[in-house]
């Protein structure tokens, strides 16, 4: 199971477009994303940025997803690519096989 997290907000180009403008391109994407979540993909959660959080990052948004596999991991990065996304959106993404607490502290240790 492969985890991916992204964390956005918006640049200026997309401020710049109408209301309308701004729906027709998310309606666009809507289909793809549910096709993604047919064949399994999960969307954990989404959500605002909370402005108290300690060590906030500076990105106004996140999503949360689990991916059954590596290849729709990087099928769902080549739709965002293919979608444009990143012309509206500044992002850094974080992913991977997801594991478990005592793996990584394992790794932590050794590092």
């Amino acid at each position: 199971m492969e985890c991916f997290i992204e964390l956005w907000s918006a640049r200026q180009v997309w401020k710049q477009l109408s209301h309308e403008e701004r729906k027709a391109y998310l309606e666009q994407i809507g289909p793809h994303l549910e096709n993604l979540i047919e064949k399994g993909v999960e969307i954990v959660g989404w959500g605002v940025n909370d402005e108290a959080t300690t060590h906030r990052a500076n990105f106004d948004f996140y999503a949360v997803w689990k991916f059954p596999t590596l290849e729709m991991k990087k099928e769902f990065e080549a739709l965002v690519m293919e979608a444009g996304w990143y012309n509206y959106f500044h992002q850094e993404n974080a992913s991977g096989k997801l594991t478990t607490p005592d793996e990584i502290i394992g790794k932590l240790i050794v590092i």
